[in-house]
């Protein structure tokens, strides 16, 4: 078996940008991911302006012992304000243009107006309340590389030096299909022995979340024929195939043999837990890829396994990173926290395991109580995963690496 790192690197190794493109209104962009570089046209802020409500000044009038000034013009943000007069204060407020020849900003609380004068009881320094230009961006500056993924706030840096449109990467398209004859669909009558899909809503809502282009193709019968079929279908016009259940060893397992029919398998089985089989490969394409297509003639193959908790868990670690890469993000790995354990575990697993746990209110960790990988209620209870290292015992106090759902869902 391989150890989590060491799949993660087959994973990632594998995966290269998909090819297509398309330019969007900025405002329609968000989680989308750049495919070009956004470069600053201007200056942000594009003139010096006044960072408080006040009165623009010259200093050197100030210092030589003038303090009360007749007030020469009143500038508002988004008005082109005169040169300032000589012996003279304008009147300015938050965001407008700071007038040629004014040097330093007082604000208003140091200030006494009467009429069209004012009596300056502050003596400022040069450049005091002036954010001056180019203070954010320069002009000329790559403010968001290719690869970034787009969040609100990116978005609004975009807008900020008048990007209207985004060129970003298609979306990435998915196949999803899920193997079981004992799946029901909720709202259908529970027959004996069957259980509801509840991985079917799990994995769809996460490719989702990523922003991917999703073909469902429903629960597949338990038989291999089926389950070939299947895979040749969605090998058209994908760029993954992602399944879950049918890849262990059972005699009704069939994804296995059947992927490695209809292309071929690189990776199964990793020393992790929950989640030890997993399976990476390729499905041989038929059709002639379209315009969105890399041009292989085979579409990218993850067999997640069926307990609903080993498929969340290893579609978090290895999947979404997979999904990002694919999609042209350069940074795909989570951010962990050190935080301090407080339970014991005094037995550790021969596998790296993956521990549901959330933070407490002393910014602790404490431990779900039913660590198995049927258990999907954990995954709601907690706050992210304690990655711990194969036959490690866990101690009360000890600090352990820690990886919150908000990394891992981002």
């Amino acid at each position: 078996m391989l150890s989590t790192a060491d799949a993660l690197a087959t994973l990632l190794g594998a995966a290269a940008q998909i090819a297509g493109k398309e330019t969007l209104p900025t405002l329609e962009a968000i989680n989308r991911v750049l495919a070009a570089d956004v470069i600053s046209p201007l200056d942000v802020p594009p003139m010096n302006t006044s960072s408080m409500d006040g009165y623009a000044v010259r200093v050197s009038e100030l210092s030589q012992g003038e303090r009360r000034l007749p007030i020469s013009q009143r500038i508002p943000a988004g008005h082109a304000p005169q040169p300032l007069a000589e012996g003279t204060a304008a009147r300015i407020f938050t965001g407008a243009t700071v007038p040629p020849g004014a040097d330093a900003i007082v604000m208003q609380e140091q200030t006494e107006a009467a009429g069209d004068e004012v009596t300056i009881l502050h003596t400022p320094k040069a450049g005091e309340w002036i954010t001056q230009q180019g203070a954010d961006i320069r002009k000329g500056a790559t403010i968001l590389p290719a690869g970034t993924r787009l969040t609100p706030q990116a978005l609004g840096l975009a807008a900020s030096v008048g990007c209207a449109n985004l060129e970003v990467v298609r979306r990435v398209k998915v196949a999803v299909f899920f193997t079981g004859d004992e799946l029901t669909m909720p709202g259908e009558p529970l027959k004996p022995g069957a259980i509801y899909n509840s991985n079917r809503f799990t994995l769809t809502g996460l490719l989702q979340k990523l922003g991917c282009d999703v073909t469902d193709y429903g629960i597949v019968p338990d038989k291999l024929d089926a389950t070939r079929t299947t895979l040749r279908d969605a090998a058209q016009g994908h760029d993954l195939i992602l399944t879950c259940g049918g890849v262990s060893v059972g005699e009704e397992d069939h994804v296995k043999p059947a992927v490695e029919a209809e292309g071929r398998l690189s990776m199964w089985q990793i020393a992790m837990k929950p989640g030890k089989p997993l399976a990476f490969g390729a499905i041989r394409r038929t059709a002639a890829p379209d315009a969105h297509d890399t041009g292989s003639n085979e579409t990218f193959f993850i067999g997640l396994p069926g307990n609903p908790v080993s498929s969340f868990v290893t579609f978090l670690l290895f999947v979404r990173p997979f999904l990002l890469r694919l999609a042209g993000v350069r940074t795909v790995t989570p951010r962990a926290l050190s935080l301090r354990a407080d339970f014991t575990q005094r037995k550790g697993d021969r596998r790296n395991e993956f521990l549901r746990a959330r933070v407490n209110a002393a910014g602790g960790l404490d431990l779900f109580p039913n660590q198995s990988s049927a258990v999907l209620t954990s995954t709601v209870w907690g706050d992210g995963l304690i990655d711990n290292p194969p036959n490690h015992a866990i101690s009360a106090g000890e600090t352990v690496r820690f990886i919150p759902f908000s990394e891992l869902l981002n």
